[in-house]
């Protein structure tokens, strides 16, 4: 699920750092947009932890999901991902930044959000159906930004600061204290220690 068109520019262009960022918000995005399949569950067992993180929380987080994902089975994945996100009429959580913000869906922080995309050059996809302030589609949107040279750090933490940082700790948290969650207990303190990383590199003089 992404609320955008193709990426502005070839991530090859980019630093390690900002190619480094895309993918890891590309992972989440993955990760809450659908359950994981054999494919992502065989790359994440796979894992290593560079060593510039050993000893860090986000190498703590890796570490985790890496063992969710060896022992997870696709199966169960798909009951977890339906309690914790669809329900019956809705999930344990509500993975929308609008009703992060506001506690009612399709709000003023949606609105603001597809202002914001527009003027970065982003449209909605015909066959996407979610709003654009899906948790999924937030964090797919960040990989595209982070991977563009043409949008700069300050942009960039514009945008987060705008979209991301109100709330979307908050909900990191909540999925990983999620009673439905088992694997994605994992995917939570993995959001929740990215986004710490991602504050401090957003924070850096430009």
């Amino acid at each position: 699920m992404t609320s955008t068109a193709e990426p502005l520019v070839d991530t090859e262009t980019v630093s390690n750092e900002e190619r480094a960022r895309a993918q890891v918000y590309a992972l989440l995005g993955a990760l809450l947009a659908r359950p994981p399949q054999q494919p992502l569950l065989k790359a994440l067992r796979q894992i290593e932890v560079p060593v510039s993180e050993v000893g860090s929380d986000m190498a703590a987080a890796w570490s985790l999901i890496k063992q969710a994902a060896e022992r997870v089975e696709p199966a169960s994945l798909e009951d977890e991902y339906q309690e914790l996100f669809i329900g019956i009429g809705r999930g344990e959580l509500v993975p929308y930044g609008s009703w992060y913000v506001t506690g009612f869906l399709m709000e003023r922080p949606l609105a603001e959000l597809r202002v914001d995309l527009r003027r970065l050059g982003f449209e909605c996809r015909d066959d996407v159906h979610e709003p654009e302030d899906h948790v999924a589609a937030l964090c797919e949107t960040m990989s595209l930004i982070a991977a563009s040279p043409e949008i700069s750090l300050e942009m960039q933490r514009e945008f987060f600061g705008k979209h991301l940082g109100p709330w979307m700790g908050r909900f990191f948290g909540d999925l990983a204290n999620a009673k439905s969650a088992s694997f994605y207990r994992a995917v939570g303190l993995l959001g929740e220690s990215f986004l710490e990383v991602e504050r401090t590199y957003l924070s850096m003089p430009v």
